[in-house]
């Protein structure tokens, strides 16, 4: 009885032992080890031996409770999953399930074969990556299912501080674009609801100055307007319109030098000011690089005969068309600058395309300066001119000794298969390849000018000189008592005087009446 009392004893000692609550985790050996093995009975997997740790530890974990009583916040999401969530749209039609998506469209696009176009960039070492373009395609494709469009083209990609812009140059059907047109209603609105104030109001003195007449943007369709354009900062997020640029928007680009932030919206701190935001700055960017870059196998593109005398009347050629008796130009002979030209009209100093006469006057000017006296007329000011349409590449001006294009092939090993590509030496970032009959133009950069010379800011005007100071504006010392006394006394005196001369006047008067009588 003693032996089986001391064996009785040792276990109620062993399992007060094992009941020992832990200061940390509040549980106790004895009640892990029941779960444990409650678990390993119930599951019976294979080789317990070798997952009896893994069991146990998965029985702590679960039994883990927060003191707090907070709900445990889920971990951010990382930005290759956010852009993943964004860039899903591309990848499913609007209106259609998952199991539609691989049936076939064999209606006509204006979208272009973008994977063919990027496998000729590639050739000459210029691209975004294969994928990275599948996406833009996916992301052009949302632009023509949602627009009417005659033409698209992947203009680009220009890179941002804190974002990039992918750039889709546009053409709408014939009046298909509803966009346009409201701009200019909002802007009528605007003007009248301005005057309206001041009608209200009371009238405010109007200046006499007026301020030198600025260019008019040019219209909608034709000139630095004939695309528009739409942007976005990553394939799968919105597309976002451009505004139509300015010829002051163009003249102030040229100005300054500024790198893009990624954000439409942020402000172009620089002087000289810039009119208008950072999409106003990316517009104007777009316009110059477009004048400067868009180029053609010589022969591709044809004037239109039809129009012949009036593009010579009203000063140049705006516009051209495909020859379709163009046969092609082999790779070999794309090698030569000369066989290049440039399709996109240059932009004059003044801003535009086609230069506009600061001395022309509308009818309300021209009816209130017969009112008023004839002036002399100022000297007529002399026309800008520029390049022609179609000129080519080799009538460009050198870049500090240096042509302003490289021309190379893109292989020199497998010349019979190889295609030309021309680079940009004023735009770095800027090019072109070329082989047989096609062609495509692409700008991958930073949207900024080859300088030779660092920047040099415009400096600020000069101070306006001081007012000449005369009498008329000199501000006279008061006078004081003594000097206001003396000069009353004076003009008693001079009042005295005059009332006495005037007494003798009278009698002498009355006397010469006498004597006559």
């Amino acid at each position: 009885m003693s032996e089986n009392t001391e064996v009785e004893q040792k276990f109620q000692d062993a399992k007060a032992y094992l009941l020992q609550t832990s200061t940390k985790s509040g549980d106790n050996v004895y009640d892990h080890l029941a779960k444990v093995l409650t678990r390993l009975l119930t599951e019976r997997p294979a080789d317990a031996v070798d997952v009896l740790e893994d069991i146990s530890r998965l029985e702590k974990k679960e039994k883990f409770v927060s003191k707090s009583d907070t709900i445990i916040d889920k971990p951010d999401k990382s930005t290759e999953t956010k852009l993943a969530e964004i860039q899903r749209s591309l990848y499913i039609r609007e209106g259609e399930e998952e199991e539609n998506i691989g049936e076939m469209d064999e209606s006509e696009t204006p979208l272009p074969n973008l994977l063919e176009l990027s496998y000729y960039f590639e050739q000459a070492g210029v691209g975004i990556g294969r994928e990275e373009t599948y996406r833009i395609w996916l992301a052009l494709k949302q632009l023509v299912e949602k627009y009417a469009l005659e033409s698209i083209r992947f203009w680009g990609k220009v890179f941002g501080i804190e974002q990039n812009y992918y750039i889709a140059e546009l053409k709408f059907q014939e009046g298909k674009d509803e966009e346009e047109p409201e701009e200019e209603e909002e802007v009528e609105e605007a003007e009248k609801e301005d005057s309206e104030e001041n009608e209200e109001e009371d009238p405010v003195p109007k200046s006499t100055y007026k301020a030198p007449a600025q260019a008019p943007k040019e219209p909608y369709g034709s000139g630095t307007n004939k695309y528009v354009y739409y942007v976005c900062n990553a394939p799968g997020k919105p597309w976002t319109r451009l505004p139509n640029v300015t010829p002051a928007q163009i003249s102030g680009a040229r100005k300054i030098r500024k790198f893009f932030t990624g954000n439409l919206e942020a402000p172009v701190v620089s002087y000289p000011p810039f009119q208008g935001n950072e999409a106003s700055y990316l517009r104007a960017q777009i316009a110059r690089i477009s004048a400067g870059t868009h180029i053609s196998p010589i022969g591709f593109y044809k004037f239109d005969e039809e129009g012949e005398a009036e593009a010579e009347e009203e000063g140049g050629r705006d516009s051209f068309i495909q020859n379709e008796e163009f046969e092609g130009l082999p790779a070999r002979e794309l090698i030569d600058t000369a066989n290049w030209v440039h399709h996109v009209l240059h932009i004059l100093p003044q801003g535009r395309t086609k230069w506009w006469n600061p001395s022309q006057k509308g009818e309300e000017e021209a009816e209130i300066e017969d009112e008023e006296e004839e002036k002399d007329e100022p000297d007529m000011p002399e026309p800008e001119v520029g390049p022609q349409l179609l000129t080519p590449l080799t009538e460009d001006f050198e870049i500090d000794g240096q042509p302003a294009w490289t021309a190379r092939s893109s292989s020199n090993l497998v010349s019979q298969f190889a295609c030309a590509f021309v680079r940009s030496n004023l735009w770095p970032g800027a090019f072109a390849f070329g082989t047989e009959k096609k062609f495509e133009n692409i700008y991958v950069g930073w949207g900024q000018k080859y300088s030779v010379d660092n920047l040099n800011p415009v400096l600020p005007p000069l101070p306006q000189p001081e007012y000449v100071s005369g009498p008329e504006i000199t501000e006279t010392e008061d006078p004081t008592v003594l000097q206001e006394e003396a000069l009353k006394k004076a003009q008693e005196t001079n009042e005295a005087d005059d009332d006495e001369n005037s007494d003798e006047d009278k009698v002498e008067g009355e006397e010469d009446e006498e004597e006559d009588d």
